[in-house]
């Protein structure tokens, strides 16, 4: 069988099939009730996984021919502080850059805005596919990232996980047939080895540290006595206040 030259043309094959049911599902149920004006998904224009959001503007960016916006992955052309969510298919285990991905979609996100990523676990029967047999081909040519790790990256960028899950149990077969076969392993997997999914989904959000001052309110009468002074400074300012 000859090996997928994209990840979009691997997505036709039955394993790809296999995985984007899933994908489609997952992203239709996280994006339905995440509010905001401006959604973007960043690759994978092919697929609209932003179908199910109820935001005004919904928009593709990517490299590809078929994005609404070509844009270079890692040099975004957006304001800062101006996207409520972010949705990254696949994004980062293709790139020679996945920090400079993560940092500039942070900087693009609204406070409190979301983020979702899918990607492929290292720790799983996919993973273990990956490295014992050659990395040719789609998607096992990409650097699958361990989702710890993933997770150390966002915390640095001062985002918070709020939700994600595991899917695609199954061993990666290249057969319809097998994989229907291998259907039993989904609802046993979600219970009993979570973790070893082939594919990770995580959802975070863009926490902004702020603060709010508080003011102590002081006896004036009591400030008057231990300074004797104050009454007459506060004068002085007040009237260079309104000279001003």
């Amino acid at each position: 069988m000859p090996t997928a030259n994209s990840l979009a043309e691997w997505l036709n094959t039955p394993q790809g099939q296999y995985l984007l049911a899933r994908e489609q599902e997952y992203f239709d149920r996280s994006v339905t009730d995440i509010f905001g004006f401006n959604a973007m998904q960043l690759g994978l224009p092919q697929h609209d996984f932003l179908r199910a959001s109820r935001m005004p503007l919904r928009f593709s960016a990517a490299r590809d021919t078929g994005a609404q916006v070509l844009v270079e992955q890692e040099e975004l052309p957006f304001e800062t502080g101006t996207i409520d969510l972010a949705l990254l298919p696949h994004v980062l285990e293709f790139s020679k850059f996945p920090h400079q991905i993560l940092r500039e979609i942070e900087r693009m996100l609204r406070p409190e805005g979301n983020l979702i990523i899918s990607g492929f676990n290292p720790r799983s029967l996919w993973g273990m596919r990956r490295a014992l047999r050659p990395k040719h081909g789609y998607p096992w040519c990409g650097d699958f990232i361990a989702l710890s790790r993933l997770k150390d990256w966002l915390a640095l960028l001062g985002f918070e996980i709020v939700g994600g899950r595991f899917a695609c149990y199954a061993p990666p077969m290249l057969s319809p047939k097998w994989l229907q076969r291998f259907h039993f392993m989904e609802p046993a997997g979600d219970r009993w080895w979570a973790v070893c999914g082939g594919v990770y989904y995580l959802h975070a959000v863009k926490r902004v540290a702020g603060m709010r001052l508080i003011k102590p309110q002081w006896n004036k009468r009591l400030v008057s006595k231990l300074i004797p002074s104050a009454p007459k400074l506060n004068r002085e300012v007040s009237q260079l206040t309104n000279n001003d």
